[in-house]
């Protein structure tokens, strides 16, 4: 899970202005960094263009997914990540990026800004802090923790089947058991076993 781009907009009347943006291309090759910066910075203004104001979407391109989330007020964030990067994280992400850029930059400046007039530096720590989405959203980390919790479960369960078949010669074996145990117990075995999954 990567993500390679986040960038603040303006959907303008006539056109959409990039207002700042962050990338990580250090994945791709040194030569192609800079296409790939200019590639992406279309990218987003070309989906952002063609976005209704007060939406949200997810645009597929080969093996990338471009976020977009449109406020009802012109601003809007673009997310370019890997497929596998979750579209919730992303999401999150663009309304946290939004809603602080709105409260940094003022809104006359949106308009008529650029990246090297509009001062805004926190989509560095943004772009990098959701890296990984299991530390950067709280719900990920859970989902995570919980799919962690099954695999556990399921080996302790194959364990427990393996050591099945020394229970039943503890069973036969043991001095403590009574008999009316031991008998409830193999009862106990035929008929679960008559329920056997294969």
């Amino acid at each position: 899970m990567k993500l390679y781009s986040l960038s603040v907009l303006y959907k303008g009347d006539p056109k959409v202005v990039l207002l700042q943006a962050a990338y990580d291309v250090s994945s791709f090759s040194f030569f192609q960094r800079s296409s790939v910066q200019e590639f992406m910075t279309f990218t987003s203004q070309l989906i952002v263009e063609r976005s209704a104001k007060g939406s949200r979407a997810s645009v597929k391109e080969q093996e990338y997914l471009c976020h977009v989330y449109v406020r009802n007020d012109g601003l809007a964030g673009v997310v370019i990540a890997d497929s596998e990067y979750p579209s919730r994280v992303a999401f999150t992400l663009l309304e946290k990026v939004l809603d602080d850029f709105s409260k940094q930059v003022d809104r006359i400046q949106w308009p008529v800004g650029s990246p090297a007039t509009i001062h805004y530096t926190a989509l560095e720590g943004y772009l990098s802090a959701y890296q990984n989405p299991r530390e950067a959203d709280p719900m990920s980390k859970v989902q995570a923790e919980l799919d962690e919790t099954k695999i556990i479960l399921h080996n302790t369960m194959e364990s427990l089947l393996e050591r099945g078949e020394k229970i039943d010669d503890l069973v036969s074996k043991s001095e403590v058991l009574g008999i009316h145990s031991k008998a409830f117990y193999k009862t106990a075995r035929k008929q679960n076993s008559c329920c056997a999954v294969m």
